[in-house]
């Protein structure tokens, strides 16, 4: 099942307040062999997330890594044959469960480095991540240093441009280490200290075991030390106000609808979903890129007429003028309008095995509209392990670096920071058709 179906299933209170503690949307992040498909698996077991038909399957599977009648968790997640025979996860893995006190939806991301681009996938709708840390391959030095894994640094990394609110960091595997306090307080110091290099605000440390289910729902006598709380607990509280409500409308126009043509009485209506604030009849709205204004006659579902709309619904809007408006255009706030660009800032993620030729022309999909794109200049690539930027030529496969880039036609866009939906967007490439980049717009660079 994928995020769209899911959300729409759990969620269908569009209130505000639901949003504060109804709906989570989290993703779990790190190194191979962290224990990220065990962690979810264990959340869906102890909550009592999982029919009595997967427990059955999963007791049988051909593939099982643990020993005797002992179920093998990570199995729930990992649902390709790939990816059961070599132990891994390759692809982004939806779940969701609920909870007496919230509705949850999971993605299970891969570790690998050369998943990076689903991990990215995942992230993008996230309200938070769990970078889980595993103990066992921390090094700690004898002289105090304690070194990071990589991709540790490249998910909390990731994190970050994409402005995920919450970041838990759940140090794993502590039954390895016979539940060392010192330990845990040694990698959190370390973690904490990147986080404030990366800049992550909301960082909530936890020690747990996920294949021994200590601290994940329910709390250890083992780890007697940590006062804070479990897992569940801490994901259960954790705020996800949806900001999108507050922020200027913007409504990037999917489809033109029109009943009948020949009819004297004809019906002209915008479709598509709102990305941004809200919208009420009689508001004056600004049309991108034409600069036109316009004024709402009225807002249409399927459950018929509506005096308001707002972020996250998806409407039919007619206007009062009669204007050329078409798939690719946005309806926005007068008084709030974006941007329109010729030349993208942004910070790119490089997705692709093919590294990036800056003689080569990409498609650049923002919201709805598609254009013809150029990489003019990489600014500086990012080096993961230091934060310090430096110059370079090209991209390469997980590369994250600030980009210019020139588009054929001007975009309607805001800085990632302002409005994620409208500051964000894919490169493809125009031969393969295979998606190449991701972006964040900086409006501020």
């Amino acid at each position: 099942m994928n995020a769209a179906v899911a959300e729409k299933n759990l969620n269908t209170n569009s209130d505000a307040n639901a949003h504060e503690r109804g709906l989570l949307r989290f993703i779990t992040a790190g190194s191979v062999d962290d224990g990220k498909s065990t962690l979810i698996g264990r959340l869906l077991f102890d909550s009592k997330g999982i029919f009595a038909d997967q427990l059955d399957a999963m007791s049988r599977a051909k593939h099982k890594r643990t020993v005797g009648d002992t179920i093998d968790l990570s199995l729930l997640t990992d649902g390709l044959e790939a990816e059961r025979e070599q132990g891994i996860t390759i692809d982004v893995a939806y779940r969701y469960f609920a909870t007496p006190k919230r509705k949850f939806i999971i993605a299970d991301t891969p570790g690998h480095e050369q998943y990076t681009r689903n991990m990215v996938t995942g992230a993008s709708t996230a309200d938070a991540v769990i970078i889980l840390i595993d103990v066992s391959k921390v090094k700690l030095g004898d002289d105090g240093s304690v070194e990071l894994l990589t991709q540790t640094k490249r998910h909390s990394t990731i994190a970050h441009l994409l402005q995920i609110q919450h970041v838990v960091v759940a140090v794993n595997k502590m039954d390895l280490v016979d539940y060392d306090q010192t330990v845990y307080d040694r990698i959190v110091g370390a973690y904490r200290e990147f986080a404030a290099q990366l800049g992550l605000k909301d960082v909530r440390p936890i020690p747990l075991s996920a294949l021994a289910g200590d601290n994940v729902v329910t709390a250890s006598d083992k780890l007697s030390w940590y006062k804070g709380p479990t897992l569940i607990a801490l994901l259960e509280s954790l705020s996800v106000y949806e900001d999108a409500h507050a922020e200027p409308f913007r409504f990037p126009v999917q489809l033109v609808a029109r009943h009948n043509g020949h009819e004297a009485n004809d019906f002209r209506g915008y479709m598509g979903r709102i990305e941004a604030g809200k919208v009420s009849k009689g508001d004056k709205l600004l049309v991108q890129p034409s600069g036109q204004t316009a004024t709402v006659k009225d807002i249409l579902t399927l459950d018929g007429s509506l005096a308001s709309a707002s972020a996250g619904q998806s409407v039919t809007i007619l206007l009062d003028e009669y204007l050329d408006i078409s798939r690719g255009d946005m309806l926005a706030s007068a008084e709030q309008a974006p941007t329109q660009l010729k030349t993208v800032s942004a910070d790119l993620c490089w997705l692709s095995e093919d590294a990036l030729d800056p003689r080569r022309k990409y498609w650049l999909k923002h919201t709805t509209k598609q254009v013809a794109a150029r990489v003019a200049k990489i600014d500086t690539l990012l080096d993961i392990n230091t934060q310090q930027r430096h110059p370079a030529e090209s991209l390469k496969l997980n590369d994250i670096a600030r980009v210019s880039i020139n588009v054929q036609q001007a975009i309607a866009a805001d800085s990632y920071d302002a409005i994620r939906a409208t500051g964000a967007f894919i490169l493809i490439d125009e031969v393969t058709h295979q998606t190449v980049a991701a972006g964040m717009i900086r409006l501020d660079a």
